[in-house]
C-alpha cells in the first residue's frame, strides 16, 4: 500500500500592460464557428513560471455567455487564445482562420466574426487572488 502526500500549488502571476485576445467557438452540432477579431486588453495576468493567461477559462466563459444570451446558443465549445505581442496573435488569428475560411475538405463552415461593438472581453482582475498567494 502506497500513500501520496499533495503539495498544495499556488500560482504566481503578474500583470503586464498589453495582451492580445480573440476567441473562438464551435459546436459538435451544427458548422456555425465564431471568431472574435483580435482585441488588446489594457492588463491581464499571466502566470510567471507557465506563460498561460490567469483565469483563461473566465475569458472563455464570457464568449460562452454571450453566445448563449444573444443566439440561445448554450451548448458551444469555447476557448481563448493569447499572446503579449500583436504580431503572435495575429499568425495564431491567420492560422485559425485559414483551417476555417479555406478549408481543403470542401467541409463548410459558417464563419461569423464578432466585431468588438458587438462583444469585447472584459478584463479579470487577479490582483486579490495574488496578494491572497503571497500571503501564504
Amino acid at each position: 500500500m502506497s500513500s501520496f502526500a499533495v503539495n498544495e500549488i499556488s500560482a504566481k502571476g503578474k500583470a503586464v500592460p498589453d495582451v492580445y485576445i480573440f476567441g473562438f467557438s464551435a459546436s459538435f452540432q451544427d458548422s456555425i464557428v465564431f471568431v472574435t477579431e483580435i482585441q488588446k486588453l489594457d492588463s491581464a495576468w499571466i502566470d510567471t513560471k507557465t506563460k498561460f493567461l490567469m483565469s483563461r477559462e473566465n475569458y472563455s466563459y464570457q464568449l460562452k455567455n454571450y453566445l448563449s444570451k444573444t443566439y440561445q446558443m448554450p451548448h458551444r465549445t469555447c476557448i481563448v487564445m493569447f499572446a503579449t505581442k500583436k504580431k503572435d496573435i495575429e499568425k495564431k488569428y491567420t492560422q485559425l482562420m485559414n483551417k476555417y475560411v479555406a478549408n481543403k475538405k470542401n467541409i463548410k463552415y459558417d464563419v461569423r466574426v464578432l466585431e468588438p461593438k458587438n462583444f469585447k472581453f472584459e478584463y479579470i482582475d487577479m490582483s486579490y487572488d495574488e496578494g491572497y498567494n503571497n500571503a501564504e
